[in-house]
């Protein structure tokens, strides 16, 4: 499968696979969409259980809003895009263009930061899509996380996904 499963502090099951939570004990490393076949794990440690638990519960209901302490990463560009795009509503969308317009961007450059968040679902860049249709999804254009795409978009009702 490619991901080792001790990487993962915590793996939550998903309708799609899972996702595996990568802490260092005391903050949030990452989220991770897994396929089938990695086995649920409780967190080891408090922050862990603690994403674990949100994590969870977004799957149970998309109207759930994450409070996890995110570590401060990525360029400056990227969290333009990823404030942007964490203001997008459960039910909405915004194209690559849109959100490149909003910051002053380009949409490849907006694509490029979706792909580097390192917490997906918290920053929901799933609900990034092209012009003419879903669009790619954490660096990948269909196959699995396509999918994980779609079921996310669906699970929070949106239109025509």
């Amino acid at each position: 499968m490619g991901l080792e499963p001790g990487l993962f502090s915590a793996i939550v099951a998903a309708p799609f696979g899972g996702i595996g939570i990568r802490t260092d004990g005391e903050r949030l490393q990452e989220l991770v969409y897994l396929p089938s076949g990695h086995a649920p794990r409780a967190g080891r440690d408090p922050v862990a259980r603690e994403a674990a638990a949100q994590v969870a519960a977004y799957l149970d209901n998309p109207d759930f809003p994450f409070a996890l302490d995110l570590p401060p990463v990525g360029t400056a560009h990227q969290r333009k895009v990823w404030d942007t795009i964490d203001a997008i509503p459960r039910g909405a969308v915004l194209t690559y263009a849109d959100v490149a317009r909003r910051i002053g961007s380009a949409p490849r450059a907006v694509g490029q930061a979706c792909g580097a968040n390192w917490f997906p679902l918290v920053i929901p860049c799933h609900r990034v899509t092209a012009t003419g249709g879903i669009g790619g999804f954490a660096r990948h254009h269909g196959g699995f996380h396509q999918s994980v795409k779609r079921w996310l978009l669906q699970h929070e009702r949106v239109p025509g996904f």
